[in-house]
């Protein structure tokens, strides 16, 4: 301890927190914790800790240290005061756990695990900003707990839980529209009112204060019943989408979209919005179906309970599930939060309750339900079974599900004259029972009423909630002794069995122990110890060993019916099936919970409050028990009393079922001490049980308190709704040695990652550094924590047992041979659901051992049909969706941990099952002058025109440019500069002419960085259009030449001879480990040839000398493949040379396959035009504007091109490829990183150019920054980057898609066309008319300005469908294409038509998806209206990936989007005569051209 002066210092002066002198202290050392103070503070201020990083000697005056001002500030220190400072041991100020919050990027579980090792032994303070990866990943530290307590700082050791919080996540929020939203609350609010204008209004409000910046989908949801009895009751129209319930009952689910992924500073708006959604909601939903004339069922909307509550939160999962194929770079975690009018309780279907459990915890999605009814008298949240048993007698089953955090949200309104509350809903008089005549005399008939003292009530509860005896039928018909004799058994013996129905929830502890008895444990004697054994005297016990036999091997597991263990020997197997213990959910303390993995995923989340329980902040309630239980057999205990654990250490063979009912009986007795709360306090010594009770942290004992007593309710999670945890990285939960043998199946393999890539070094062309074999064995680790798994902390002592255990003694000998090695290793348990894995290194080999569940749940797969409205929808349309369960045990996880080895060789290529993330761009062009006149205002949208040659000339040099600096990162050398610019007339301009001096090269070690012998920079968009030596004109034959060119008969030897000229050559680019020597870019010499020799005067004739070049074997391929073909684009091609003696000749790689994977390669054709580059008969489209020179229109051709028709222009080749891809370019990363680039293989400047990032072994912060590097640079290439998501349409037929979004039907009004009932297009042949209507639309959203995208087909077929794209990004729109092509495949579409509307129906047809669609979407709502003409239309979709980091113009926002919408349904329905008047300008070009003189 010492005393020193303290100064203060900025951030910029010092990056470290403290600054002291050696000299003044010399005890210090690096690393050391220091504790800082005021000797007598003025007020209370927390105790500041700090670590010393490095000392300083030249602080000026003795015995001063200086703190970074903002730390000194927060915690109260006073600059020139004294201060004590002193090394405090870092386990006395050791934190339990820290949050931290992080907002606006997207941190994955392998960050966070990174992050929190990097972490380790370092101090903390509050609000203290970390950093990761190199600045990349930022997060800030929120709360600290210690020892019970909040803490101001601290420091993070191994055992620190670290809690990762996100202000920016996906949320979806949604409200039930249940009946009760009508009724009114005690203060005379309507629910709705509570639950819009208090809980939103109040979450809105705490998201602002927070700064959260969620993005937000909010979705108003309920269920109609229809009152009928059999499907004929409904009109045809109605059928679609019926559904019936266990009941019989015809219902019909509603999903309102009311904000779709939005983001919003101030969500106030969203309110009002939401009111006016509410005010007609009703009467929408009820009257739906209503038609003049036709009568229909009538219509209810179902109470909260009877709602449709797991369908909603399986919806978001199937959302959430798909988190890695539109990756966002931007948020971090996901939320479903359902606001319910109702109290927590639901009408469920078990097997969609097992399927929403397993998604739910097996994604970690934290799911919220909000009620806004008043908290009942039971336990809540409750799932009640549907009662699929019609017997009467059958008791309804219940289940408590820890997977739903609860919230009730109450306002603070005071009633002046009450603080009463009531509790309970009484039920509504109803008007009938009053008129009835009822007899004066009695009350009730005489056989309808029960004497008082007959029947015991209490017995009666008993009855229906033991635990009910496993054993034979013998047990089974003794009635119960707790009924007085005089009643008789109330329920015979077939109903005693009928009521052991199907299994309840699997997590709920069947017991064998106790025949008959309604507690799970027989109270005992006072004399008799409060632990009973198993064998006490009690006869059935006995009978029930001997029956089983006793040397059972293997020992069976007093737990019957937990999920995965075998039923016990000797029985019945539906003996078992009926074996039920139901809950009571008064008094659920009575059913003890089986411990699982499942309930201890979300544990570490929460703090550890005083008595060393995991507490949820929002829970007001009782002091929970403090356990202490020998880990090895906690599988069975609950929780106990502190005073009962001692004589539990002293028999841990008991496998008996203490319940609280039996702590409180015990409480009760007079010789009873409760010791139990006084050494409570100290947590430090006490060891935490793994076995819980209820609720979220699992560790909270339920107490009638909770319900019953005013003061004790359950408030708002707003931690959890304002900054969401993300699941957590550890657990705690591993099986123990008994379970493992008998419920698991054992496999393991070993990785030697030396061996592995030596076998693949030698086959690998270019060297890549491999990974050691400790960074495989992390990265292992990382890629299963990246998919869900938890890392599982195991005490101490346990981690020995484990390691030494034979627990894979049954995989085989071969394990057991093999010497022990004495070499240190390392092991990590990972687990997820019911899966484990154990990860060993020792040595260089690395061992994984996998257990997965010999019983594994069967596999479900749920069908749904559901109505949904999305924003700027006009009508409740039908979709449908499957829930399905994944099967996590057939993750091919040695195909991965062998891709990772390899560092991704081409030998294990990403597959879809291995769900690796990645992120979908196109890249377009940057500017259109017609998308600046809408946005300053002009009246229309249809204002665009085609592209002319030169734009396609800039774009094609932009892309070049774009992929060479960008993509392949080629650094040019600005050693030689070219003699001058110079000008071409080609389609594609000569790119070897500008001055700008090249970005500034950034070498790094194993980075493309190459230089050229010659300087030829790509040319800066914006300056070569304004050169002026430069010409676009294709009429121009030639430009003024100042090179000496060769003459058009030179051989090919002149050639080549001119193109290796050091000065006036084609410049070949510097040699790199995979390039050969005299390396150039095919698009390089193609401008070079049409630039240096006569009567090459276009880009097709220099290809074809270039070809002949190659045919010769003058020049090849850089791989060294003499097979590929001379093309133009970003090719490389070398000069293939005889010398080969030259010292400093590099020879080629001689694999294309790994030359391929290294180098991004792109083919450059020459624009469609939308079909008309080969139609002899097209100039140009058709515009409003008549001073253009106007050609006819495609569709109106006498010949159409039915090659473009069909899609078969770019067939010659595969449409993508792979390459490998450094992500880590500036290196930051803690890990050596790679991904892959997946790219379209042919670009043409008219269409979009798709390229998709693929990655597992990259961290999201890194990712990102090198796309939004791309995205910058794609500026000054003049292009624009824009993401897309993986399924653009979000149509229902892949299992893939958002079941909340869709696409916008837009018909197109031909009627307004067509004279007379005649046809658009008679005056030609019947079998192009629908080839003519379809070039027609693509002619009509040419002019809105969209660009067509290719589409991947299905099935390795030629796509059907027509994909275009905004040319700002930020709309999709599909065509059908035209049917009559199908017919070698499909029947007419008449007969098609007819059929059910499901695709799935036929197996042997089926039509195109979209259009069966559309044919559902455009008849609407009166389906009978099959008129072709009336078909016809577009799907028109928004494009969500586009956010504001992404937008490369501010001003194309929301409005500029729904502008554009609406102006193109006005233009489709032919609003002031618009689309009449194009079709007639169109028919006028034509007639023009027929009369020109030729």
């Amino acid at each position: 301890m010492k005393s020193f002066r303290l100064i203060v210092h900025q951030k910029a002066f010092s990056e470290e927190d403290i600054i002291i002198s050696p000299k003044d202290y010399p005890d210090a050392k690096e690393g050391d914790i220091v504790e800082i103070y005021h000797p007598q503070p003025e007020e209370e201020n927390p105790r500041l800790l700090l670590q010393i990083k490095a000392f300083k000697d030249d602080l000026q005056t003795k015995d001063t240290i200086s703190v970074e001002q903002s730390i000194a500030t927060a915690f109260g220190l006073r600059t020139y005061k004294d201060v004590i400072m002193r090394i405090v041991p870092p386990d006395d100020v050791a934190l339990d756990s820290v949050e931290l919050t992080f907002k606006d990027q997207y941190m994955g579980r392998s960050e966070m695990w990174r992050l929190k090792k990097s972490l380790t032994n370092t101090c903390v303070y509050m609000n203290k900003k970390l950093e990761f990866c190199g600045g990349a990943a930022r997060c800030q530290v929120y709360e600290m707990w210690s020892q019970g307590d909040r803490v101001a700082c601290g420091v993070i050791n191994d055992d620190t839980k670290v809690v990762f919080r996100s202000s920016t996540s996906m949320v979806y929020l949604f409200l039930q529209m249940s009946s009760e939203m009508w009724d009114f609350d005690i203060h005379g609010d309507l629910y709705f009112e509570k639950a819009v204008n208090g809980f939103l209004a109040d979450l809105f409000q705490k998201w602002k204060k927070n700064g959260s910046n969620h993005e937000v989908t909010i979705v108003l949801f309920s269920r109609t019943f229809y009152q009928a009895n059999n499907l004929e009751e409904f009109p045809e129209h109605m059928r679609e989408c019926l559904q019936q319930d266990y009941r019989g009952r015809y219902y019909e689910d509603f999903f309102r979209v009311a904000v779709q992924n939005e983001r919003f500073d101030d969500w106030s708006g969203i309110l009002v919005q939401l009111r006016r959604l509410f005010s007609g909601y009703l009467k929408i939903v009820l009257e739906y179906h209503s038609r003049p004339g036709v009568v229909i069922p009538a219509a209810t909307n179902s109470t909260a309970a009877q709602g449709n509550f797991l369908e909603v939160l399986n919806m978001s999962l199937n959302v959430f599930e798909k988190h890695y194929l539109d990756r966002s770079f931007d948020r971090t975690g996901q939320l479903s939060v359902v606001v319910t009018p109702g109290v927590g309780i639901f009408e469920v279907d078990r097997e969609l309750t097992n399927v929403t459990k397993q998604r739910i915890i097996d994604n970690g999605v934290g799911s919220d339900l909000v009620c806004v009814g008043e908290q009942p008298l039971h336990a809540v949240p409750l799932l009640k079974f549907h009662n699929k048993d019609t017997h009467m007698n059958v008791p309804d089953d219940y289940s408590m599900p820890h997977w739903i955090n609860l919230s009730f949200y109450s306002t603070n309104k005071k009633i002046a004259y009450s603080n009463f509350i009531p509790r309970i809903k009484l039920p509504p008089l109803s008007n009938n029972t009053r008129n009835k005549d009822v007899p004066k005399t009695k009350l009730l008939a005489e056989d309808e009423y029960i004497h008082n003292s007959f029947f015991d009530y209490d017995a009666y509860d008993a009855q229906v909630f033991q635990l009910p005896s496993v054993h034979g039928s013998g047990t089974r018909q003794r009635t119960s002794a707790r009924y007085k004799k005089t009643s008789g058994s109330l329920l015979d013996v077939q109903e005693q069995i009928k009521s052991r129905r199907k299994f309840s929830d699997p997590d709920i502890h069947h017991s064998c122990n106790s025949p008959t008895r309604s507690q799970a444990i027989a109270i005992p004697p006072a004399s008799v110890s409060p632990i009973a054994s198993p064998n006490s005297g009690n006869s059935d016990d006995k009978t029930w060993s001997t029956a089983l036999g006793n040397d059972l091997s293997p020992p069976l597991r007093p737990v019957v019916g937990s999920a995965g263990s075998p039923p016990p020997l000797g029985l019945d197997s539906n003996e078992v099936r009926r074996s039920k213990a139901l809950i009571n959910p008064f008094d659920p303390s009575h059913v003890t919970i089986k411990l699982t993995s499942n309930r201890r995923r979300w544990t570490h989340i929460f703090p550890k409050g005083p008595s060393g329980v995991l507490i949820q902040q929002h829970h007001y309630q009782a002091v929970p028990t403090q356990p202490d239980v020998p880990a090895d057999v906690s599988v069975d205990y609950t929780i106990l009393d502190q005073s009962l654990s001692n004589s539990m250490n002293s028999s841990q063979h008991t496998h008996n079922i203490l319940t609280t009912a039996l702590l409180e009986y015990l409480k009760k007795r007079p010789n009873y001490q409760s010791s139990g709360h006084n050494n409570s306090a100290s947590p430090k010594n006490a060891s935490k049980s793994l076995t819980l009770l209820w609720g979220a942290t699992g560790e909270q004992e339920w107490t009638p308190a909770i319900t019953t007593v005013n003061e004790v309710l359950i408030g708002v999670d707003w931690k959890s709704l304002t900054i969401p945890a993300c699941l957590p990285i550890t657990t705690d939960y591993f099986p123990d040695k008994r379970a493992l043998q008998i419920d698991y199946v054992v496999s393991l393999y070993n990785l030697l990652p030396d061996d592995v890539n030596a076998d693949f070094a030698q086959q690998r062309a270019n060297y890549k550094k491999p990974l050691t074999t400790i960074e495989v064995f992390k990265e292992l680790v990382s890629q299963r924590l990246a998919q869900g798994f938890q890392l599982i902390l195991l005490p101490k002592s346990n981690e020995q047992e484990f390691s030494s255990s034979q627990i894979v003694s049954n995989t085989g000998s071969l394990l057991r041979k093999r010497p022990v090695e004495s070499e240190s290793s390392e092991t990590f348990h990972l687990s997820i659901g019911r899966i484990f894995h154990k990860i060993s290194l020792t040595g260089n080999a690395i061992t994984v051992t996998r257990y997965r569940p010999r019983h594994p749940y069967p596999p479900f797969n749920i069908h749904y049909r559901y109505r949904f409205q999305a924003p700027y929808h006009d009508t409740y349309e039908v979709s449908w969706v499957s829930f399905t369960t994944e099967k996590l045990e057939n993750y091919n996880w040695n195909y991965l941990d062998h891709y990772i080895c390899t560092r991704g060789d081409t030998d294990f290529v990403l597959v879809d099952t291995l769900k690796f993330w990645r992120f979908r761009v196109y890249l377009l062009p940057l500017n259109n002058a017609a998308t600046k006149r809408i946005i300053e205002g002009a009246p229309h949208c249809d204002v665009y025109t085609p592209l002319t040659s030169a734009e396609h000339n800039l774009m094609v040099e932009g892309f070049l440019k774009f992929i060479e600096t960008v993509v392949n990162k080629i650094k040019r050398s600005a050693a030689k500069k070219p003699r001058n610019a110079v000008g071409c007339n080609s389609p594609f301009r000569e790119r070897l002419g500008s001055n700008r001096l090249p970005d500034r090269p950034r070498p790094r070690s194993g980075s493309k960085v190459m230089e050229r012998g010659r300087n030829s920079p790509a040319v800066d968009v914006q300056q070569s259009a304004a050169s002026d030596n430069q010409s676009h004109d294709n009429d121009e034959s030639t430009a003024s030449q100042q090179e000496p060119s060769l003459s058009s008969t030179a051989t090919l030897t002149e050639i080549l001879e001119a193109m290796k000229n050091p000065i006036t050559g084609v410049g070949f680019l510097y040699s790199h480990q995979s390039l050969p020597t005299a390396t150039f870019i095919a698009a390089d010499a193609v401008n070079w040839l049409i630039a240096h020799m006569e009567g090459v005067s276009n880009a097709e004739k220099a290809v074809q000398v270039m070809e002949s070049l190659r045919k010769e074997q003058l020049i090849c391929h850089a791989s060294g493949d003499f097979g590929k073909v001379f093309v133009f684009g970003f090719y490389l091609f070398h000069i293939v040379q005889n010398e080969k003696d030259d010292k400093d000749y590099l020879p080629p790689l001689g694999d294309l396959q790994s030359f391929e994977n290294e180098w991004l390669e792109v083919e450059v054709r020459s624009p469609l035009n939308w079909g008309r580059s080969s139609s002899p008969g097209a100039v140009n489209v058709p515009n409003a504007y008549r001073n253009r020179e106007v050609g006819v229109p495609h569709f109106l051709c006498d010949d159409i091109d039915m090659a473009y028709l069909q899609g078969e222009i770019d067939n010659d080749c595969p449409l993508y490829k792979q390459m490998h891809l450094e992500i880590d370019v500036s290196n930051k990363s803690d890990r050596i990183e790679w991904g892959h680039a997946r790219y379209q293989t042919i670009f043409r400047p008219d269409q979009a150019y798709e390229l998709v990032v693929e990655w597992l072994v990259a961290s999201g912060s890194i990712v990102s920054e090198l796309l939004l590097g791309w995205l910058r640079k794609a500026q000054t290439c003049g292009l624009q980057m824009v993401p897309i998501p993986h399924d653009p349409l979000a149509l229902p037929y892949s299992n893939k898609s958002d079941p909340l979004r869709g696409p916008i039907f837009i018909p197109l009004n031909t009627k307004c066309l067509v004279k007379k009932n005649r046809s658009l297009f008679e005056e030609f042949r019947e079998d192009t008319w629908n080839d003519r209507m379809f070039l027609f639309q693509e002619a009509i959203i040419s002019r809105f300005g969209f660009i067509p995208c290719l589409v991947e087909p299905l099935h390795g077929a030629v796509s059907q469908e027509h994909q275009y794209i905004h040319c700002t990004g930020t709309v999709f729109i599909l065509v059908p294409s035209p049917v009559q092509r199908l017919r070698h495949r499909l029947p007419s579409v008449s007969q098609r038509r007819t059929g059910s509307r499901y695709p799935a129906a036929h197996v042997d047809v089926i039509p195109s998806p979209h259009e069966a669609y559309i044919t559902r979407h455009v008849s609407g709502k009166n389906k009978d209206d099959y008129d072709n003409t009336k078909r016809m239309g577009f799907l028109w979709s928004w494009n969500h990936m586009v956010s504001r980091r992404w937008r490369t113009n501010q001003a194309v926002d929301t409005n500029f989007q729904v502008r554009l919408l609406k102006d193109f349904k006005e233009f489709c329905d032919n609003k002031d005569d618009r689309l009449r008047i194009f079709w007639e300008q169109s028919w006028e070009a034509k007639e023009d051209a027929c009369t020109r003189p030729a």
